[in-house]
């Protein structure tokens, strides 16, 4: 499940849900990542742009290879603006053992953060802009892919 939503991300009522959702479905482990705005660098907050084709491709990329191991993943990621110490991201997943929910979560959550289609912005003095220090090329994006 791959929820979008605009601005930053109600993470008491989205955890509560995917737990209420998955509470029956015979899980041993739910492991959640919750990722938020820190206050660095004078920003203000972040502001994103998704692409969502590519993102829904390579979520269900994962999604299946969740499902061989008998697992699901879930996440939420804000569009537009989120402010300090608001959440722009959260991933969960639910399997059969602890282990591969452990080791589901960090190879999903670093793969995100290397491979997702999402574009990060300073939120600076009323203004967006690129945070290109911060952020990593597509593999196989640009134009001498």
């Amino acid at each position: 499940m791959l929820e979008l939503y605009d601005g930053a991300l109600d993470v008491p009522a989205i955890l509560k849900r995917w737990y209420e959702e998955e509470a029956k479905s015979n899980y041993g482990a739910y492991i959640p990542f919750i990722g938020t705005i820190r206050d660095e660098d004078s920003i203000e907050g972040l502001s994103f742009d998704v692409y969502e084709p590519i993102l829904i491709s390579w979520f269900n990329s994962w999604q299946n290879k969740a499902k061989a191991k008998g697992a699901i993943i879930k996440m939420a990621h804000s569009k537009g603006d989120v402010m300090l110490h608001e959440s722009s991201y959260i991933a969960a997943v639910f399997s059969p053992k602890r282990r591969v929910a452990l080791e589901f979560i960090d190879a999903f959550v670093e793969d995100f953060k290397a491979s997702a289609p999402i574009w990060k912005y300073d939120l600076k003095h009323g203004e967006r802009i690129y945070a290109k220090d911060r952020s990593t090329a597509i593999q196989g994006s640009g134009i001498l892919s």
